[in-house]
């Protein structure tokens, strides 16, 4: 009688299991949070699939090869790629650090990024997704660390790990998710788990067929390390995603073309993406009608010119001197004139003297001499007439001033 076979051991033992068998193959590094923010967010760009020693060097090497981080985002991923030497795959890493600078910078102008942890972790999370073309690992890792949320960052080489020790499906490591792992790992515990399980990832991608991920996964599960384990000399066989909607699968190809546009986007300004709305295309069709090989119809129409940004260059302004206007000459009193002699106008009268008794010097009675006008000496003919007070300078309020005598 053939004895049954005996139920493998579930999620459940295998997780403290392999908790413990790290921890003393491996000793747990303490992340640096004293960074900013963003500086954080390209660190875990580099520690993808990578040990932490060598994630450390290359970021440092980046930061001392470059004068800012805008230097950095206007750069080429190749030549990125070159300052991150060390790294299992440096292009990668490059071409994430890139489009999370162009994201940050497009939706900030500026390259901070504290103020995704000045409220809740939730708050922060959704700051860090709105990030366009951030990995969903570096999301996770820089929650766990510098957020302080209860996560279990998972890059390619940790999927792997998990996928050989039997703690997870073929299924979930196509997929790329795994949930529900965090509950089974205290959040006390989660930090040294997660740096644990990091290192055994990078030295899986690294070195599958080494003798040290080998001694792990025998202690940890024999039964899968004889079944998911591929023969020596063969690579394990890359996350084979699942078929999506028809919507997803349109998603995907545009991803994955703004992915080779970004690969190969020249260094410089022209680097950044043109907001919409700013330099407007012609609507499709409107060029010129093509034949099947690519030449143009004869006698078709050639379409509309292609849109060229012109620089605005104002014209010169020219400024004539303006003359000053003459001051109007101010008519004379017409009333005035008439009381001239010379026009027909009567005399000044003179008053009487006090009467007699009453002293001149009395202050009670006081005698006011009358003013008598000169009379004007008569122009010439020929000559202009004089000019009146008002046109000589005199306001007119100065001569209502005077009193006239009656």
């Amino acid at each position: 009688m053939t004895a049954a076979k005996q139920p493998q051991p579930g999620r459940k033992q295998l997780l403290p299991k392999l908790h413990k068998v790290l921890k003393s193959h491996y000793k747990p590094v303490v992340a640096n949070t004293g960074r900013p923010m963003l500086e954080q967010v390209l660190f875990a760009c580099c520690l993808e699939n990578s040990q932490h020693d060598a994630a450390e060097k290359a970021f440092s090497r980046l930061l001392e090869s470059y004068f800012d981080l805008n230097e950095i985002r206007v750069t080429t991923v190749a030549e990125l790629a070159e300052s991150l030497q060390g790294l299992p795959d440096p292009a990668r890493a490059a071409l994430a650090l890139r489009r999370v600078l162009q994201g940050v910078f497009e939706s900030t102008y500026s390259f901070s990024l504290d103020h995704a942890k000045k409220h809740s972790i939730a708050h922060g999370i959704k700051t860090l997704e709105h990030i366009h073309g951030i990995p969903p690992f570096v999301v996770h890792h820089v929650t766990a660390t510098a957020l302080g949320g209860h996560m279990i960052p998972l890059d390619l080489g940790a999927l792997s790990g998990l996928y050989l020790a039997g703690v997870i499906s073929r299924e979930e490591y196509d997929a790329g998710k795994v949930a529900g792992l965090e509950r089974l790992v205290a959040k006390k515990n989660v930090l040294e788990f997660n740096s644990l399980l990091h290192q055994f990832g990078a030295d899986v991608v690294t070195s599958l067929h080494g003798a040290n991920v080998r001694k792990i996964l025998q202690a940890v599960s024999p039964e899968s390390l004889k079944e998911r384990f591929p023969k020596r000399g063969e690579p394990l066989s890359a996350p084979n995603p699942p078929p999506q909607a028809a919507g997803k699968e349109s998603r995907r190809a545009a991803e994955a073309a703004q992915t080779a546009a970004d690969e190969h986007r020249p260094a410089g300004p022209q680097a950044a993406a043109r907001p919409a709305g700013k330099t407007p295309l012609p609507p499709p069709g409107a060029g010129p009608k093509r034949a099947a090989d690519g030449t143009t119809k004869p006698g078709g129409k050639t379409g509309p010119k292609p849109f060229v940004v012109k620089p605005n260059v104002g014209k010169p302004i020219t400024i004539k001197p303006q003359l000053a206007a003459p001051a109007p000459e101010a008519k004379p009193d017409a009333a005035k004139q008439l009381k001239k002699p010379e026009m027909g106008g009567k005399p000044p009268v003179a008053k009487k003297p006090p009467a007699a008794g009453k002293s001149a010097g009395d202050p009670k009675h006081k005698v006011k001499t009358p003013e008598v006008k000169r009379p004007e000496a008569k122009r010439p003919e020929g000559k202009p007439p004089a000019k009146s007070q008002a046109a000589s300078g005199k306001s007119h309020s100065v001569q209502l001033a005077k009193r006239k005598p009656r």
